[in-house]
């Protein structure tokens, strides 16, 4: 070996070791992640060390040329291998960076999807637990909800049967209130009795009737106006006058439309209610300065005092009103040909108006004092059942809806009654009546009758609870008659479906006393023979 030689082995040596050191440097660079860079690197270390391997070249073909042929093919040979040795070299850098690349990758994304598989199932058992808590919550909820249901039902139920019961009692008081009411009548004829004949009770009954005649001879007297004494002076009561001036009234609504042509009728308005009547009856008669009198007894001049007040308070107004507007008619020429023809038609409209004046308005009439009006307030504000008991001999529970019926007497057109049930015009209104009267009472809040504005309906509401009953029995005061006309009116033949519906009033000698609204447009008292073919049925009440 020569030195040539020797220092070309030398500098390979050093090429190597740099070489060594530089891919060492690299491949820690690789470890860091950085893989681009490494690569880069690598390609750089090979151009290099081709420049160098060049320059090695050089200067071995120098050495050569001074030595002879054999020392160039000796340092040719190596050359060659050095050459070989450096792209070895280079394709075990590359092969290197490769394998560190793809294990840098593969390393990074394993690890990138283990995590993500992780954090996933780490949600589905979050979003598991969530679902389980919110099933466990709505199903707590949903019981929760149920037991309120329940209470609520409970609650509703306690309710209805307190308002029964109060219902009841209320019933039970007027009730003891009118027996009362009889027994006092009872008594005076007694005592009078006692009276005459002279008994040792003749001082005691002599302060009671003082007592008893300080109430009848004041305005409360009209509270036992219900009973008659049979004395000539007292032949009627109450009950029967007020019939009487009832009959009236529907005689003079009846007269306007019989004694006048029209095509269409148009009923409005409303009267005064008996009891408005019969306070300003009882305090103006009981306080009369010229002339007062009681009003416990009824005779032919207090009816007629009566009678005068009713219709001071009361008016029936009509209009008559003709419309001629132009039509068109058609008709056939018989060829096929339409023809259309211009004529006037005139329409007769009877418009009839019933009204009534105020309390206040009539107190002023009158000129009543502060007492007299303070006397119209107190008798105004007794329990109906007092008035039910005077006006009507209503005494009974399921008679309540009964005072409240005839109580609307004379209202004509039905305004308030289909108005209430919610329609924004006229339409047939004997449901809505049955209905809002039913109402007044609480009956629809207590499930007692159905809120109902076709006759249809409310039988098959009763029938279904099976609370109907069919036109052959006697049917009790407060039931609800329902009918199927046989060609009345619109109606067409019997079919088996109600056609027009009312209350039974009472029932006398075999004859069923009804107040039906919408009766000729207007509220009236209306009567049949008990199974009369026309009655389909009755609605019982259950309090």
């Amino acid at each position: 070996m020569n030195r040539y030689e020797e220092q070309f082995r030398r500098e390979e040596h050093r090429s190597s070791s740099e070489h060594n050191a530089h891919d060492h440097s690299e491949r820690s660079r690789t470890s860091a992640g950085d893989n681009a860079t490494r690569q880069k690197a690598s390609r750089q270390f090979v151009v290099e060390r081709k420049e160098k391997a060049t320059r090695s070249r050089k200067a071995a073909d120098e050495v050569v040329s001074r030595n002879g042929e054999v020392q160039r093919r000796a340092v040719r040979g190596r050359r060659n291998q050095t050459i070989k040795t450096a792209e070895r070299t280079e394709h075990t850098i590359k092969r290197s960076a490769r394998s560190a690349g793809k294990n840098t990758v593969k390393s990074g994304a394993k690890g990138t999807v283990k995590a993500s598989e992780k954090a996933i199932k780490t949600a589905e058992k979050t979003s598991k637990a969530a679902i389980k808590t919110a099933e466990k919550t709505a199903k707590a909820t949903q019981k929760a909800a149920q037991a309120a249901a329940k209470a609520a039902q409970k609650a509703t139920e306690m309710a209805r049967q307190a308002a029964i019961a109060a219902y009841k009692a209320a019933v039970a008081a007027a009730k003891a209130i009118a027996a009362a009411i009889k027994a006092i009548a009872a008594a005076i004829k007694e005592l009078i009795a006692a009276i005459a004949a002279g008994g040792w009770v003749a001082v005691v009954a002599i302060i009671v009737i003082c007592l008893i005649g300080l109430i009848v001879a004041s305005c409360f007297g009209i509270f036992f106006s219900s009973e008659s004494t049979g004395t000539p002076d007292n032949t009627q009561t109450m009950q029967q006058v007020v019939q009487e001036i009832n009959m009236d009234y529907q005689s003079e609504l009846d007269s306007i439309k019989v004694n006048h042509t029209y095509d269409e009728l148009e009923m409005s308005g409303s009267r005064a209610v008996w009891p408005e009547v019969l306070s300003i009856y009882a305090v103006k008669t009981t306080s009369d300065p010229d002339n007062p009198q009681e009003v416990a007894t009824m005779n032919d001049e207090k009816k007629q005092l009566l009678k005068d007040i009713f219709w001071e308070m009361n008016e029936i107004s009509y209009e008559i009103e003709e419309v001629t507007e132009t039509v068109i008619i058609e008709t056939d020429d018989g060829e096929g040909n339409i023809i259309e023809e211009e004529v006037e038609e005139t329409t007769v409209y009877l418009y009839i108006t019933v009204s009534h004046k105020s309390v206040d308005e009539m107190m002023a009439q009158y000129g009543f004092t502060e007492e007299q009006k303070s006397q119209v307030e107190e008798l105004l504000a007794q329990d109906d059942s007092m008035w039910a008991a005077v006006l009507y001999g209503v005494y009974g529970s399921d008679d309540q809806i009964v005072m409240v019926a005839l109580s609307q007497l004379g209202n004509v057109g039905g305004e308030p009654y289909w108005s209430w049930y919610g329609f924004g015009s006229r339409v047939e209104w004997c449901a809505c009546f049955v209905s809002w009267c039913a109402d007044q009472c609480g009956y629809i809040e207590m499930g007692v009758i159905p809120k109902y504005a076709g006759c249809v309906n409310g039988v098959q509401w009763f029938r279904d609870r099976g609370q109907w009953a069919e036109n052959d029995i006697e049917p009790a005061p407060g039931m609800i008659i329902f009918f199927d006309w046989d060609n009345k009116g619109s109606s067409g033949p019997q079919d088996g479906e109600s056609d027009h519906t009312g209350i039974v009033e009472r029932v006398e000698n075999g004859v069923v006393y009804t107040v039906e609204g919408n009766s000729g447009d207007a509220c009236r008292e209306n009567h049949y023979p008990v199974g009369y073919y026309e009655i389909l049925g009755y609605g019982v009440l259950c309090l």
